[in-house]
């Protein structure tokens, strides 16, 4: 069809009605993309050319944004069973799985492989339209498409030796009721930090020495005086709920246990740097979780939590959720910006940062839900306490994920400075019968190979000169029977599958690493191939745009480190 055939050609009704109902703002443009994809004849180009032409924006925009994002590579997401084949699931049979299902598919049911799902606690893992299921297995996988769905680990009980705070109240709260978060305290902190100037608030903050909890373990006080430092009329408050990390789930589990605890954490960041609007931006593989904050908001702006004129402080903040549709990129806080505007969420050059040029190019917050959630009950209970819970470099306590080839893989929050061999054998119940030590993945897929020898040091935000990184708090622990090699390989199967293409080094790079892999587990490795591998691992650290192409090398730089002989030996075999 020419250019001015489709300017004259009457938009579909419903795709008019979906642009009406977002007030046709471009920025909603991946709202609307994934409401008109629930529609019958769903996102052909037609489709998309109409929905290009209610928001004055050019085809060519829209389909690229179509395109981008996974969720919206279906017609019928509820007939879609998407295959988790990250780490976690791979280790627990995901290929197993995989091939069971497309070898007896369900009638009218769509199945694909995707990345993580952040159920790494219920590996292996699997949407089934939108609704989480796991951990699935051979047995039940014929009643997917009914009404089975697994089972959800119960972590209400703590494991002997946790130190619970923003886990204390789970199982006692009731996450669907506001009078259930307040008769356990929650916007006591909001209460207090009301009570003060704005610039006492963070002081509280910087004094309890919070440090970001997304990986980079950036001082929170510090982005936050970045903020209320700038002069605006507009600043906004984001919290990164995207958690697209492999092995990354603590941020899903404090949402849907305790989320007006995340709501709070927002409005104290808001009243003390000066912002009036938040921004939850949720994964869209989180649809139950962002159910529940939408419901949360509602319940406390009708109680005066949230919304105008807060307690009757003048104080205003609202909040609304943004959900995401499928981007591991989008957890890199400039191109989850981009995504919230309505573009491909590829990461901005920096400077400028987002504390001074963020959201809609005014000073931005973005903090991860567990920074947020401390940051309420700093507020709450002071710095003094904060420090208290803790005697490591790291002030405060961690939520952890250690999953594998341990008797009680899951969830525990404990204080930093704990060994990996504390984790495994205090809080993971040790290693499984018939199970010898061999490595574990720490930090989340973008994190290094931990040999034996490696065990027994404390692991904070400063523990990654000495080797072990801690990054989102997530360690899968490894047995002999796991190749380094093969683990590596999904790995870098991954980081291919998620790169957003805007650069080289990582669209290039990443997909000839897992190339170079498969011709060495397939035994046909060659000695230039090691070379080529330390080449591009150099590449990626040094010459990638953003974090995800520069955190990349990692697992494969501790790979050479630790585990070379291996690659030696497979390629020798």
């Amino acid at each position: 069809m020419h250019k001015n055939e489709i300017a004259h050609r009457l938009i579909n009704p419903t795709v008019a009605a979906i642009a009406d109902q977002h007030g046709r703002d471009p920025a909603a443009v991946v709202e609307i993309l994934t409401d008109l994809q629930r529609q019958p004849d769903g996102l052909r180009r037609a489709n998309i050319e109409d929905v290009a032409k209610c928001l004055g924006l050019p085809y060519e925009h829209v389909q690229g944004i179509a395109s981008f994002y996974t969720l919206l590579a279906t017609s019928a997401p509820d007939k879609t069973i998407r295959l988790c084949d990250s780490p976690a699931c791979w280790l627990a049979g995901a290929p197993e799985v995989k091939a069971a299902l497309l070898k007896h598919p369900p009638k009218g049911w769509v199945i694909e492989r995707t990345s993580c799902l952040g159920l790494c606690d219920r590996a292996p893992a699997a949407l089934v339209g939108l609704e989480q299921a796991g951990p699935l297995d051979l047995k039940h996988l014929k009643d997917l498409t009914k009404d089975w769905r697994g089972l959800v680990p119960d972590y209400t009980a703590p494991r002997p030796g946790e130190t619970r705070v923003l886990l204390e109240h789970l199982g006692l709260l009731d996450p669907g009721s506001l009078q259930s978060a307040l008769d356990h305290g929650i916007y006591q902190g909001l209460a207090a930090a009301l009570a003060q100037p704005p610039a006492s608030v963070i002081d509280e903050i910087e004094a309890a020495g919070l440090v970001g909890r997304g990986g980079a373990g950036f001082p929170t006080g510090r982005k936050w005086r970045f903020v209320a430092a700038t002069p605006a009329d507009q600043k906004y408050i984001i919290c990164n709920a995207d958690e697209s990390e492999p092995l990354a789930i603590k941020d899903r589990l404090l949402l849907e246990s305790n989320p007006h605890l995340i709501l709070e954490g927002m409005a104290v960041a808001g009243y003390a740097v000066g912002a009036s609007e938040g921004i939850i931006y949720i994964r869209g593989e989180y649809a139950p979780q962002a159910d529940l904050l939408e419901a949360a908001i509602a319940q406390a702006e009708e109680h005066g939590w949230l919304g105008r004129d807060i307690q009757r402080s003048g104080f205003a903040f609202h909040i609304h959720v943004h959900r995401g549709a499928g981007a591991y990129i989008c957890g890199e806080e400039t191109a989850l910006l981009e995504s919230l505007e309505g573009k491909r969420g590829q990461p901005r050059l920096r400077p400028p940062y987002p504390t001074t040029s963020g959201y809609r190019a005014k000073p931005t917050v973005v903090n991860n839900v567990e920074t947020l959630a401390k940051a309420a009950q700093i507020a709450r209970h002071g710095a003094g306490w904060y420090r208290g819970l803790s005697s490591a470099r790291t002030t405060g306590t961690k939520i952890y994920a250690l999953l594998g080839h341990v008797n009680k893989p899951g969830i525990f929050e404990a204080p930093f400075g704990l060994t990996l061999r504390q984790m495994i054998e205090d809080f993971g119940g040790g290693l499984r019968s018939g199970s010898a030590y061999h490595f574990t993945l720490a930090g989340g897929a973008a994190g290094r190979l931990v040999p034996e020898r490696l065990l027994d040091i404390p692991i904070d935000y400063q523990s990654g000169v000495d080797g072990i990184h801690i990054g989102v708090g997530a360690f899968l622990v490894c047995d002999q029977t796991v190749s380094p090699v093969a683990l590596t390989r999904e790995l870098f199967h991954f980081f291919e599958s998620e790169s957003c293409g805007k650069c080289t080094p990582c669209r290039v790079g990443t997909r000839r690493i897992r190339h170079i892999l498969d011709e060495i587990l397939a035994g046909r490795g060659q000695p230039a191939h090691l070379a080529e591998l330390h080449t591009l691992a150099d590449a990626l650290q040094t010459t990638s745009f953003c974090g995800l192409g520069v955190s990349a090398a990692w697992p494969l730089q501790s790979l050479f480190e630790h585990f070379e002989a291996q690659l030696h030996a497979a390629i020798t075999h």
